[in-house]
């Protein structure tokens, strides 16, 4: 599957500053990213068409795409857990936190 220019993007810098140069890495990674795209892709759409639909007798129902949102999220982040990345930010100094 073609990756989009904005998940390419993604795919470069996790790449950089994680080291990714393992085949499984790079396939979970790839796995990952096509999960991201399928995330925005029904984004996009439920952003266009509204979270509820009219069925037929002209009942709302959830739009069909929430669950491909809800499992493409799940599949990226899983993706992103699989990689092990330490994503937690840099703290500015050593020590408790401040105002504690």
């Amino acid at each position: 599957m073609k990756l989009s220019r904005k998940a390419l993007k993604i795919k470069k810098n996790i790449i950089e500053e994680y080291y990714i140069d393992d085949a499984g890495g790079l396939n979970i990674l790839q796995a990952g990213l096509e999960a991201y795209d399928r995330l925005q892709e029904a984004r996009k759409r439920i952003q266009e068409e509204g979270m509820a639909l009219p069925d037929r007798f002209g009942v709302l129902k959830p739009h069909p795409l929430l669950a491909a949102e809800r499992d493409a999220r799940s599949q990226w982040l899983h993706a992103l857990k699989m990689l092990n990345l330490d994503i937690e930010p840099l703290k500015d100094r050593a020590g408790r936190p401040s105002g504690t």
